[in-house]
């Protein structure tokens, strides 16, 4: 694979490293996930694992309690050992064997903020860190040399990175691109008129109806229901692709090739496998650039400003 000119130009992450086992270690995880995209995933899984939106409408960090946000980590390291499992085995003195070689797993919400236990000094550390709002994570490897950490002052004797170890993180990915979270995204305005209908397929409707040309995961969807089938909510005979058609929406579902491809030609953001786009349509007309034909007629975004005055094109899956 020619690497693109980015590629080519971006400072090497390794450059200068005479750690070999580290070397090791970065580059199997590197060939693992070459583009952040499982790493992020994991992130965005993790993440609403804790919310648990489905059951509680919860889709931010500042609503769990404190010791909620305690568990992220034990979650974090618990699903990264089953993502990368072609990589990762489970350890005996730290939490993994890479390469066979022991590294331990640390995360923080904040930056740089890992709490390293005494026995894990001098070991290799696969460090994660993630930011919900800002849709961004970093994840990378380090060794917690001595000469690397603060003096723990507290009284399981943990410690953290000083500027030079913080300085010695080989990162794997930073920033990396977490999948978004739209209800953060919303203003409040939204976020009411979203969560203000009784039934589970009415605010499925609204977040439908307001959040357009963004990807919409699965999970926002079932926080929204809360219904153990809320994804029916979405679909056709009676969910919101039937609902919205008459006012010119057009929900297109990142499992399907030919909606991914409906997306594309319209110009609007394409849907990753397990997200759906909404996007309201117009008819086109003589003129317009970017068009696209949906069912035998020719199409195109709608503006804000635009009344749909036809009901929207029913995409197949095929």
């Amino acid at each position: 694979m020619v690497p693109s000119w980015f590629e080519v130009l971006r400072p090497d992450p390794l450059e200068g490293e005479t750690d070999h086992q580290l070397i090791e270690v970065f580059r199997a995880l590197r060939f693992a996930d070459p583009d952040g995209s499982r790493i992020g995933r994991l992130m965005r899984r993790t993440l609403d694992q804790l919310y648990d939106g489905q059951r509680t409408g919860r889709y931010s960090w500042a609503q769990l309690h404190k010791t909620e946000r305690t568990h992220f980590g034990t979650l974090f390291e618990i699903n990264l050992r089953r993502e990368f499992d072609d990589v990762i085995d489970e350890g005996e003195k730290l939490d993994y064997k890479i390469t066979g070689i022991d590294v331990d797993c640390k995360f923080s919400q904040r930056m740089n903020g890992w709490m390293i236990p005494p026995e894990a000094v001098g070991h290799l550390l696969v460090v994660g860190y993630v930011n919900d709002e800002n849709s961004e994570f970093a994840f990378g490897v380090v060794r917690a040399r001595a000469e690397f950490c603060n003096l723990g002052n507290n009284r399981d004797a943990k410690v953290t990175l000083n500027r030079a170890g913080r300085d010695a993180v080989r990162w794997i990915q930073r920033p990396g691109d977490l999948p978004p979270n739209v209800l953060l995204q919303c203003d409040e305005e939204a976020l009411q008129a979203i969560f203000a209908p009784r039934s589970g397929q009415q605010r499925v409707n609204e977040l439908l109806r307001r959040v357009t040309d963004r990807r919409i995961g699965r999970n926002t969807i079932a926080t929204v229901a809360q219904q153990d089938d809320f994804m029916k909510r979405v679909r056709a005979n009676g969910g919101a692709r039937s609902a919205l058609r008459g006012e010119g929406y057009v929900i297109l579902g990142g499992d399907y090739a030919k909606h991914r491809m409906a997306a594309e030609i319209l110009g609007a953001v394409v849907p990753q496998p397990g997200e759906v786009v909404s996007v309201r349509v117009v008819p086109a007309g003589d003129g317009d650039a970017v068009v696209a034909e949906l069912e035998g007629t020719y199409w195109r975004l709608a503006t804000e400003s635009e009344t749909c005055v036809s009901p929207a094109p029913d995409v197949k899956f095929r």
